[in-house]
């Protein structure tokens, strides 16, 4: 099945009083990416049990919790991209726009296209700056001016100006730092709706990962970020909704199966949290 094009927005409507100036620029669905009831096998281990989250759009989600709780495996089920793991499967229901993305007839490659992903070690490939830009681009049929998209995804990753004399020179001789941001750009070069960042500071300086957390909060205005992080104070710093999975400790089947413990704005997620696990897990007393 393929993935159907989104959505068309409301044509605009004249501001009335019955109808505030502001909605006009909302779109018709605040959610994005919805999953009720997900679970999740590993061969015959539940790594994730009855998983049900709304991921708002055009906001930053975060996914904390401790190692091993399943927050990698729940963002790689947005993109379908644990379906590459031999042994993996999942039931339950993932949306994507509204339309189920969980089923097995599913244009895989096209809805990777509309959902990117960044991960926790920068990856250039070893081309050229430029060709690391153009290459999702070009594989997907893209007709428009090459130059003028490398120059626009790098600029809107925050590396143009960084890069914009040496683009012939391999992505490999950048910092890691710019290399994440390079991959960030190849990323939007593809122009997805959603982007999904696996733990994309982890392995950067504090330098690079202050940049990386300004180029988030920006795109967010024009893309929906989901973030893997195990900095609590990262994504107390760049998150609009935190999500805190947890370890089921009802557990009796010998493995680690991940539960969602508690999902709400990050503000509230952090200072006053409904959940004993949450607070125990962000003050320290369990990691």
């Amino acid at each position: 099945m393929s993935l159907s094009p989104p959505r068309p927005e409301r044509p605009p409507v004249e501001p009335t009083a019955e109808v505030p100036p502001e909605s006009l620029t909302r779109p018709a669905d605040p959610i994005v990416l919805s999953c009720r009831a997900l679970r999740v096998w590993y061969g015959t281990a539940l790594a994730l049990r009855d998983i049900s989250i709304d991921i708002p759009r055009n906001q930053i989600t975060a996914l904390i919790g401790p190692s091993g709780c399943g927050k990698s495996t729940l963002l790689r089920c947005f993109n379908r991209m644990n379906d590459l793991i031999n042994g993996a499967r999942m039931d339950g229901e993932i949306r994507f726009d509204g339309q189920v993305i969980s089923g097995p007839d599913i244009d895989k490659v096209s809805l990777r296209r509309r959902i990117g992903m960044v991960f926790q070690k920068p990856n250039p490939f070893p081309k050229s700056i430029y060709n690391n830009v153009a290459w999702g681009a070009r594989i997907n049929g893209y007709r428009g001016d090459m130059d003028v998209l490398v120059e626009r995804s790098l600029r809107r990753a925050a590396l143009w100006d960084e890069v914009k004399n040496k683009l012939d020179r391999s992505g490999l001789d950048l910092s890691g730092g710019q290399q994440q941001r390079l991959c960030i750009a190849r990323t939007l070069a593809v122009e997805p709706e959603v982007i999904l960042m696996d733990e994309p500071c982890s392995a950067l300086d504090p330098i690079s990962t202050a940049r990386v957390e300004d180029l988030m909060d920006d795109l967010k205005k024009d893309y929906t970020i989901v973030i893997v992080t195990h900095n609590m104070q990262q994504a107390r710093r760049v998150s609009d909704m935190t999500a805190c999975l947890m370890l089921d400790d009802s557990s009796t089947e010998g493995h680690r199966t991940g539960i969602l413990a508690e999902f709400s704005p990050t503000n509230l997620l952090f200072t006053n949290p409904k959940d004993k696990r949450t607070e125990a897990y962000i003050t320290g007393r369990i990691g």
